[in-house]
């Protein structure tokens, strides 16, 4: 019998160990017995026994890792459990964040019902295999109060993670919602290796989650601001109007679609229109359904009666579907366009009432403020934090705003009043970088070894970067010691704090010159200048009134009325002559547009002919950049024309010397054609006797245009509009520009000397050669006035 049970215990001991050798060696850190090293998902159904909720801001001990992992899951295949309702968060297509430090914050739009109910947050995250787990962790913020922290250690794939929301912190209206990373690199000690750190946030597995009956009602006009996003950080309103195509429709309903857009504020919304049945409904979506109670009966059979005998603009249950459909009708599309008043007027605003901020809150809190003259903001009125950091590179930034008529590119000189402090453990060779929408604007270096406090180190900031409406500013420092030289085990992630950068750092914005310039797509996009300063409706043409052109002129009025804060009321007209020299639009296929609409904006008239887009199998089609290199090589003279670029190209990036500025006066616009790789394009230009902006959206075909313009729009693209002439091509993803050439002045603001010596200052900073010749000049007259004094006044022997 001892040999027997001797020989069982050796079997199940020599198990063990076989069973330990077949798991894969992990890096990620040690868990806590008996987890999974795979994602941790949702539940789909309700755990037999509740959960202990995450005690906020606080990361378990290390503890011996799990002995074998369970099979690999995809993070955001969890079902919600039966009577939750999901509120996706994510208002992007991707959330990415990268560095050592990064730190995103936005708002949700609560109902008082979801408010109100129970709720958890739950995010799916992914990190590079760099990420050091033991001295990494991601943090969640809801209305500044930490919710729970991870430890960073997902590199293998998609990871979910839940926190519980404790009772009482949300509330009804705006919630922010704050994502913080600090990340720590495995075995590097180097400014380089930071670039390699980061965590992917999964839109499609971040989500709130309620639990109650009521959370999925929507009953009031605060619902439309709760709409929120999809899986994929998009919103969309389906708008179904059976009389779609009747004359005098178009205009309610665009107005309609840019209450909604106000509304809703958030940064990816399409328009679809349609004549049929409801779409199927979903997260970010919100189906609408306009025109007469006659019309829509046959689509809604469960109309209230009193849409029969009054305007009614009201939330109503889709029976089949049992979601909640906001209907505007009533017994004429004069008593719609009534109700449709009732939802669009709360949006209204004045033309001559100046706006203080720019709102960005739904996808970068806080909201922009918008600087007019010298001004000096705090750091913490921006969203700064005061932070202690212990790393590398330490970035944060925060967003600004200039008005339209913004004209300081070439002169203008901002400065950043830094307070911050550094240990003599920092090595010189390390230094402060200002960006500015992501282009190097200024750098500090420090050159101290005895460490030292910064108040209110006064740091020039270029601001030829800044563009009219939204604006990016970010502080970013580059830190080196000699722990980091030697990077001994165990001190890539360092505790002691090195640099310290406080929020009560100001950012000094100086006068600047404010004359509004034609053209000026980046003003369009920025402020939705000219259309948003207007009085009187801006004319609207449009080629046809169909589905697809209908729902791409929604689109981009939507995004023109979130930049410029109110609806922009249009009028449709049917041809260019009945425009005048008023600021216009045209919107529509190629083919369609009017001849005067395209030479006025120097697009070729032998485009809506000849551009058509190339189809994926048509063959021959030569790639115009490959083609030039080899013709380049081909001619004499071209290596010596090939040092020429190079040289013209170092002038413009050492000494901001282009052929441009090297001419007397701005040359003539040059003819554009689009290329057929090309689906969209924007153009701007003045109208038939130059009082007016003209700005021309067309496309190869009503498809296109549609198409186009959703991409176009979205918040990661529209800031990029800007020049004369933008193109998209959805077949290479590309948006490209053509510079403005020649532009005309628009006065904006009362004439005052102070204003136009700063428009001279910014014009000849431009022109160079005119200054260089106009200072000729004065020093001429000056030698010829003191010569012709002294033979007066001074003796002749």
């Amino acid at each position: 019998m001892r040999r027997i049970a001797a020989a069982s215990l050796l079997l199940l001991n020599a198990s063990a160990f076989a069973q330990a050798q077949t798991a894969p060696f992990d890096m990620s850190g040690e868990r806590p017995p008996g987890a999974s090293v795979t994602p941790r998902l949702t539940s789909p159904t309700p755990p037999s026994t509740p959960a202990a909720p995450v005690p906020p801001a606080v990361v378990a001990p290390p503890q011996p890792a799990a002995p074998a992992p369970q099979p690999a899951a995809t993070a955001n295949t969890a079902a919600p459990r039966p009577g939750d309702v999901r509120r996706y968060v994510v208002p992007f297509s991707k959330l990415d964040l990268g560095g050592e430090y990064d730190r995103r914050s936005w708002s949700v739009y609560l109902t008082p019902e979801q408010a109100a109910a129970k709720a958890s947050f739950t995010f799916a995250y992914q990190n590079a295999i760099f990420v050091a787990p033991e001295a990494s962790a991601l943090t969640v913020y809801l209305n500044n109060r930490p919710i729970g922290q991870q430890r960073v250690g997902s590199p293998d794939g998609p990871s979910a993670v839940t926190f519980e929301v404790p009772s009482g912190l949300l509330q009804p209206g705006a919630n922010l919602v704050t994502f913080e990373a600090n990340q720590r690199h495995r075995t590097d000690c180097s400014i380089q290796s930071t670039y390699e750190l980061w965590s992917n946030i999964d839109p499609a597995g971040t989500f709130l989650s309620f639990t109650g009956r009521d959370v999925a009602q929507l009953s009031s006009a605060d619902a439309i601001r709760a709409i929120g996003v999809d899986g994929a950080g998009k919103t969309e309103f389906d708008i179904v109007v059976p009389a779609l195509e009747q004359p005098g429709t178009t205009k309610p309903l665009l107005r309609l679609a840019q209450g909604l857009s106000v509304l809703s504020s958030m940064p990816n919304q399409i328009f679809a229109f349609s004549t049929a049945s409801l779409p199927a409904g979903g997260p970010g979506k919100l189906s609408v359904l306009v025109g007469t109670a006659a019309e829509l009966r046959p689509l809604f059979p469960g109309l209230p009666p009193g849409a029969e005998s009054a305007a009614l603009a009201a939330f109503v249950t889709d029976p089949r579907s049992g979601l909640p459909v906001l209907l505007i009708s009533g017994p004429s599309w004069q008593a719609v366009s009534s109700a449709i008043d009732t939802i669009v007027a709360p949006t209204d605003r004045s033309s001559d009432v100046r706006r203080d901020v720019l709102t960005t809150e739904r996808w970068s809190a806080p909201n922009a403020p918008l600087v007019f003259s010298d001004t000096n903001i705090a750091l913490s009125q921006l969203g700064v934090k005061t932070t202690e950091f212990s790393g590398r590179r330490l970035r944060t930034s925060f967003n600004i705003a200039v008005p339209a008529d913004f004209y300081a590119n070439a002169y203008g000189e901002a400065k950043v009043l830094l307070d911050a402090a550094y240990t003599d453990n920092v090595m010189p060779g390390s230094h402060i970088d200002i960006y500015v929408n992501d282009n190097i604007a200024s750098t500090v270096p420090i050159t101290t070894t005895s460490g030292g406090i910064l108040r209110h180190l006064p740091i020039r900031v270029t601001m030829r970067h800044f563009k009219p409406g939204l604006n990016s500013v970010a502080i970013e420092a580059i830190l080196m010691t000699k722990d980091d030289a030697v990077c001994t085990p165990g001190s890539t992630a360092g505790a002691t704090p090195r640099f310290a950068l406080f929020d009560t750092s100001e950012l000094q914005i100086p006068d600047f010159a404010r004359v509004g310039q034609r053209p000026n797509l980046a003003a369009m996009a920025g402020t939705a200048y000219p259309y948003g300063r207007a009085t009187e409706p801006t004319p609207l043409f449009i080629d046809r009134v169909d589905a697809d052109t209908l729902s791409a002129a929604a689109t981009l009025l939507g995004q023109m009325a979130i930049t410029a804060g109110h609806p922009i009321a249009v009028e449709t007209v049917a041809s260019p002559n009945t425009i005048g020299d008023r600021d216009a639009i045209f919107i529509g296929s190629i083919s369609q547009m009017p001849a005067t609409a395209l030479s006025q904006t120097n697009i070729a008239a032998a485009s809506q002919a000849s551009w058509r887009p190339v189809a994926d199998t048509q063959a021959g089609v030569v790639d115009t950049g490959t083609a030039f290199e080899e013709w380049n090589s081909k001619v004499s003279g071209g290596v010596l024309r090939n040092r020429i670029t190079a040289f013209r190209e170092w002038l413009s990036r050492n000494f901001d010397i282009s052929r441009s500025s090297l001419q007397f006066i701005p040359g003539a616009e040059q003819i554009f054609t689009p290329a057929n790789a090309d689906t969209l394009l924007v153009a701007q230009g003045s109208s038939p006797a130059g009082a007016g902006a003209w700005t021309v959206v067309a496309a190869p075909s009503a498809k296109d245009l549609r198409e186009g313009l959703e991409v176009l729009t979205t918040q990661l693209n529209w800031p990029q509009i800007s020049g004369h002439i933008t193109t998209y091509s959805s077949k290479t993803g590309k948006i490209e520009t053509v510079p403005v050439t020649r532009f005309d002045f628009v006065p904006s603001t009362p004439w005052s000397i102070a204003n136009y010596r700063l428009i001279a200052a910014n014009w000849l900073s431009t022109n160079i050669l005119s200054y260089a010749s106009l200072l000729v000049v004065f020093v001429l007259l000056i030698g010829v006035t003191t010569s012709s004094m002294l033979r007066r006044l001074g003796r002749s022997k």
